[in-house]
Formats: C-alpha cells, structure tokens, sequence
C-alpha cells in the first residue's frame, strides 16, 4: 500500500459524522479506510479524477439547466 502523506479535512454535521462511525464500528472498519474506498471508487468512475470536457455538466446538473432554460414550457 502506498504511503500516505497528505491530509483532507472536511466539515459535516455532527450527525452524519456520528452515523458514519457507528455505521463502520458496525462493520469493523476504520472510517479513513471507507472514505479512502469511496474515494477511489468515485474518481475511477469519473475517469481517473479528470473531467473529460470544460463544458460537460453532470446529470443532474444538465437536466437542471435544460429545466430552467424554458426546455420544458409545453408541460
């Protein structure tokens, strides 16, 4: 395994960081080992971290901006 030297902080509610731990205690895992998981998982789906176009929207993002651009005014 490669070593590990740099660092990522995030801010979440105290909630989900409370369910997110007891959700991996559960399953006997660290929760850097999940979100190092995840994290690796997420940037192969999405081309190894690279976007493939400046101008390319996420799905959800497309069909937000189709919406608010009148695309949808025979409904």
């Amino acid at each position: 395994m490669a070593m590990k030297d740099a660092g990522l902080r995030i801010r979440v509610e105290r909630e989900l960081r409370d369910a997110f731990r007891g959700a991996c205690a559960a399953e006997n895992r660290d929760a850097s080992e999940v979100l190092r998981e995840f994290m690796r998982s997420f940037s192969e789906q999405r081309h190894a971290g690279r976007q493939t176009s400046l101008f390319a929207l996420p799905g959800r993002e497309r069909t937000r901006v189709r919406q608010s651009s009148g695309a949808n005014k025979n409904k």
